[in-house]
């Protein structure tokens, strides 16, 4: 069965950026446009519940649990790399290194990984860091941030190819803009998460993308979202200290 999908999605349940949509809304959104799964990714945050997947099936969509998490380079702080991690649960929140992912991987095997943005500009992407932890990652993502001109993604795509791993296009959802212009149309034998994510490892899947307008998509779009999101974070001020990195073992 073909089924719309979108695996980088976040609402107003982040706690790092002022999203002005709720969940509901972004389901009510989703079902209108004719998806059928969505990853909820918020960074560091397990936004997650059995009462929104419960609304998101009525809507038949099959809503992923997942997380964008930060990996940290040295003090634990609130930025890092960013990494996707689907089919999580609520521990994931705790992972702050790649020797946590590992562990967390080891025993939770059915989680998929996928490397967001790699090479975009910023202290957040991941940058040599994603060939050396490439044993880790499951799929590579194709952004929506691109032009024809300005394509971050070029390297992704080669690396993608060199290591043999899916490249799949995303929205990043964080405004409607882009939702349905960028997003895979996977081919899995059932609408589950076990499902998908085989597809997903087996190619199984179709990009649906184009580029964006540079001055208007990439410059202004994002510039009034990254702004605006800037001025309310400094007026929310005072995030939650993160807690040091969780002993798997247990």
């Amino acid at each position: 069965m073909k089924l719309k999908a979108n695996l980088h999605f976040h609402t107003a349940d982040d706690p790092d950026h002022q999203i002005q949509y709720s969940l509901y809304q972004a389901i009510d959104k989703a079902s209108s446009l004719g998806f059928s799964v969505l990853a909820l990714t918020c960074h560091n945050y397990f936004a997650w519940t059995k009462k929104y997947a419960d609304y998101a099936k009525q809507k038949g969509i099959l809503l992923i649990p997942g997380i964008e998490i930060g990996i940290q380079r040295g003090e634990v702080s609130k930025e890092g790399l960013h990494l996707l991690i689907l089919g999580c649960d609520k521990k994931a929140e705790n992972i702050y290194t790649f020797d946590d992912v590992r562990k967390y991987k080891k025993q939770n095997p059915d989680i998929f990984i996928i490397a967001p943005h790699p090479y975009f500009y910023g202290n957040f992407s991941l940058k040599d860091e994603l060939e050396k932890n490439i044993d880790i990652i499951d799929a590579i993502e194709q952004s929506w941030f691109y032009s024809k001109w300005f394509n971050r993604n070029k390297k992704a795509e080669k690396i993608a190819k060199k290591y043999k791993k899916p490249f799949i296009s995303t929205s990043d959802t964080h405004f409607f803009d882009f939702f349905d212009k960028h997003y895979a149309t996977i081919n899995a034998k059932e609408k589950t998460q076990k499902a998908v994510f085989e597809a997903i490892k087996n190619n199984k899947f179709k990009n649906t993308t184009q580029p964006c307008k540079f001055w208007r998509d990439m410059i202004l779009k994002q510039g009034i979202f990254t702004i605006s999101d800037n001025i309310k974070q400094f007026f929310k001020k005072f995030y939650k200290k993160p807690k040091t990195s969780l002993d798997f073992s247990e």
